[in-house]
């Protein structure tokens, strides 16, 4: 029911009550911290309005932490390499009870975790994903949740698989050893003690296919460093890979959605193992028991670095817009910079960017402050929201007492 809190006789203050659930600006905000800046510049003109924080993930940067804070899961270390092979101690987070252990590929194989320009994703595999895979089963995980996204990589999972025992040769009984000399590949060979766990779910953040116009090289290979002149050659390997562990498996794979996540990962899981995909999002969502915090709320904030029509491809943001839609809730976005799309009104009823009116480098360097000011002026135009709301409130209990005079009257 709406609140109201009367400010003198003559005037009455709508709280409203605010679901705020941004996800992360990829390389100057956290999702916690993007929710928390919102909610200080929303604060800072509006201090009354009831905040619920609610940091989402679709399954890249920060699943682990949002999902470990959720679940009550305990932080961990374990050693391993990244995409470039070099070792680290990486992050992994566990359920006791349920002997559940979380995983987060961004934190092991992640694109963040790199020297900018440095490497060449031709470089780069997923080899120490699939260690630490090896390490949470060898301490005892029954079940394991992977979220995929913001990695590095672009292997189709060749790395894990031969961190998992797979072997891979070409025509000549040649083993491969790097992923772009799968165009030749003939014969893959399963490991001698393949992975024993109970359960592994793998949380996908896009529900892209594996090859074509929108597989994992074409759409995220520019974004992880490769030429245009690259793809073809990227596309080939992985199409390879694909047409060998296809007949292998007498199932399409490629086309799954959610096979082209991470580089194609989300192929590796389903032909090297046990695992089923699942949207990072909604199983985010379910731990959070958003759709109840969500009907509670008058007004939903979220947002993300870059928002374009990509967000509606099984991201949080878009997925978030589309359960308010169902719910008839207004739903705001904040980001780093927006892209406009055909029809992107009938999901965000408002919009508010750091670009253009900062630049892009002044927008990572101040993504805060920047985010802290649109909250701000978002808030001061909240009234004509909040007066909406208190006539529609002021209406429903004008109804009730009507319906109260006419009870008491025997009118029926």
């Amino acid at each position: 029911m709406l609140r109201l809190v009367p400010s003198s006789a003559h005037n009455a203050r709508v709280r409203l009550r605010l679901l705020i659930c941004p996800d992360k600006f990829k390389g100057s905000l956290s999702a916690t911290e993007a929710s928390e800046a919102i909610a200080t510049g929303w604060r800072r003109i509006r201090p009354g309005d009831r905040l619920d924080l609610l940091p989402v993930s679709d399954g890249g940067d920060g699943f682990g932490e949002i999902c470990a804070a959720l679940m009550g899961a305990q932080r961990r270390i374990l050693r391993t390499v990244d995409a470039s092979g070099r070792p680290i101690q990486a992050p992994w987070w566990w359920c006791g009870r349920q002997r559940l252990a979380l995983l987060e590929s961004a934190r092991i194989i992640g694109l963040a975790l790199l020297p900018r320009g440095r490497f060449h994703p031709f470089e780069l595999d997923t080899l120490g994903l699939g260690q630490a895979l090896r390490v949470v089963v060898a301490r005892g995980a029954a079940c394991v949740v992977v979220g995929l996204g913001g990695s590095a990589t672009n292997d189709g999972g060749f790395g894990m698989a031969r961190a998992l025992g797979w072997r891979f040769f070409d025509k000549c009984g040649h083993e491969l050893n790097r992923w772009v000399d799968l165009w030749r590949l003939h014969e893959v060979r399963a490991p001698i003690e393949p992975l024993s766990v109970q359960s592994l779910a793998v949380a996908v953040d896009v529900s892209n296919p594996l090859l074509g116009a929108r597989g994992a090289t074409r759409i995220f290979g520019p974004q992880k460093g490769m030429r245009p002149s690259e793809l073809a050659l990227a596309e080939r390997c992985l199409r390879q890979l694909a047409r060998v562990m296809e007949a292998r498996a007498h199932t399409r794979l490629a086309s799954i959605p959610g096979s082209g996540a991470a580089g194609g990962l989300g192929f590796g899981f389903l032909a090297f193992t046990p695992a089923r995909l699942i949207p990072g999002f909604a199983w985010m969502a379910g731990q959070a028991r958003l759709e109840t915090r969500l009907r509670a709320a008058d007004l939903v904030i979220t947002g993300e670095g870059s928002l374009d029509r990509s967000s509606l491809m099984g991201k949080g943001v878009g997925e978030i817009a589309r359960l308010c839609a169902r719910h008839d809730k207004p739903c705001w976005a904040f980001t780093g910079q927006f892209q406009p799309w055909l029809g992107w009104q009938k999901l965000f009823q408002r919009v508010e960017a750091l670009i253009p009116g900062l630049t892009e480098a002044e927008a990572m360097m101040r993504a805060k402050k920047g985010l802290e000011g649109l909250a701000a002026r978002a808030a001061r135009s909240a009234t004509e929201l909040a007066q909406s709301l208190r006539g529609s409130a002021c209406l429903l209990a004008g109804l009730a007492r009507t319906g109260d005079k006419a009870r008491g009257s025997g009118v029926h």
